[in-house]
């Protein structure tokens, strides 16, 4: 009985991930929660969903792969990440600690809230654009000083990723564009 109440809390994955429009209907609060976090940091909402479909395909408790002893003994995760936005525990502490938000990586609003927080840092500290979403991503995913260092430069595959992200950027742009009034329609419904 206590297993079936708390799947009914989970939140199951967009159905339609690739599309923008189709996530914020079946989530309309997902569309809420990324026009506070862009009010909050300025960051675009379709940059972020990009970011988040990347790091947990919408997985609330999503987490890194196993690393394994010997290749076949489970010893731990790869790292601390956790949650939609895939936040390590250090940078989430250092979030907590700057915004005073005491809330949970499984959780959609203070996911996408931290996703704003953390691309607002990358752009006072290095310049990057909120709507440069390649960079924004190479950021997110090597840190700040990995990304001065440049570290992603060893990484061809990541930079294929932060390709990917970038056009997932780009569709989400452009899909919002279609739907946004009817989405500002269902909100004067709330």
């Amino acid at each position: 009985m206590a297993l079936t109440l708390l799947a009914g809390c989970s939140t199951t994955p967009p159905r339609d991930q690739g599309n923008i429009c189709s996530i914020y209907r079946q989530y309309p609060d997902w569309y809420e929660d990324t026009l506070k976090m862009e009010q909050a940091w300025g960051l675009p909402p379709h940059v972020a969903m990009a970011i988040i479909k990347q790091e947990s395909s919408f997985v609330e408790d999503a987490l890194p792969p196993r690393d394994y002893f010997l290749w076949v003994i489970p010893w731990g995760r790869v790292s601390s990440a956790y949650g939609y936005a895939q936040a390590q525990d250090p940078v989430w502490g250092e979030y907590k600690s700057a915004t005073g938000n005491g809330g949970s990586r499984d959780n959609f609003d203070d996911a996408v809230m931290f996703v704003g927080w953390y691309a607002a840092g990358t752009q006072r500290q290095l310049g990057i654009s909120k709507w440069d979403t390649y960079s924004q991503y190479l950021a997110y995913h090597e840190g700040r000083g990995g990304f001065s260092r440049q570290s992603y430069l060893q990484k061809p595959w990541l930079m294929q990723v932060a390709r990917k992200v970038e056009q997932q950027a780009k569709n989400y742009g452009w899909q919002l564009k279609q739907c946004r009034s009817e989405l500002e329609n269902n909100r004067s419904w709330w």
